[in-house]
């Protein structure tokens, strides 16, 4: 039987379970990106909490991109396509200096290949990134660290993926959604 240690660390990585399924249900960006930080603020503590220093750094790293995306229309300095470099560089960084092996590969691609994607704005981009690359580099991560939570958050957010490009069509899912009340009241 699991000591309460045990349950509280997977505790945390099913609410961050349940924050990462909502947002793939959501059509806004914005809202996406915020689901799923905090999401990442869950699962980084229970990566800290599991001994996992590459996770949980490479989860703080996800936590400020997406912040900055949310911002995507309104501060146009946020747009700059530098800052997939500069997000490059501390994915590196993070590699570097938290290696403990092969594993620490797995959060390294995920956030990597994450980054250049989300900042293409697209829908389409940040669902197929996240289908093709991130989150089965999480799934073997979580496997490997023993996240339940990540473990099952990474395969129904398999299926939720696609079920959002069922239910919102692959087309409708490749325009601007960061569109705000003001426009949308303009048209």
């Amino acid at each position: 039987m699991p000591g309460v240690e045990t349950i509280i660390i997977q505790g945390i990585g099913f609410a961050g379970l349940a924050l990462f399924v909502i947002s793939f249900q959501l059509r806004s960006n914005r809202a996406l990106f915020l689901s799923q930080s905090l999401g990442s603020v869950m699962f980084g503590l229970q990566f800290l909490l599991l001994g996992s220093l590459s996770g949980c750094l490479s989860l703080i790293l996800v936590i400020v991109r997406n912040m900055l995306l949310m911002r995507y229309q309104e501060w146009s300095w946020v747009r700059w396509k530098g800052w997939i470099a500069i997000f490059s560089a501390f994915c590196v960084a993070i590699l570097v200096f938290t290696w403990d092996g092969p594993i620490s590969i797995l959060p390294y691609l995920a956030v990597q290949v994450g980054t250049i994607m989300y900042w293409t704005n697209n829908a389409q981009m940040i669902r197929l990134s996240n289908l093709i690359c991130a989150s089965p580099c999480w799934l073997i991560f979580d496997i490997i660290v023993g996240s339940i939570g990540g473990i099952l958050n990474e395969t129904i957010l398999i299926v939720s993926i696609l079920v959002s490009i069922y239910r919102y069509g692959w087309k409708s899912l490749g325009q601007n959604k960061f569109e705000t009340r003001k426009q949308r009241q303009q048209k």
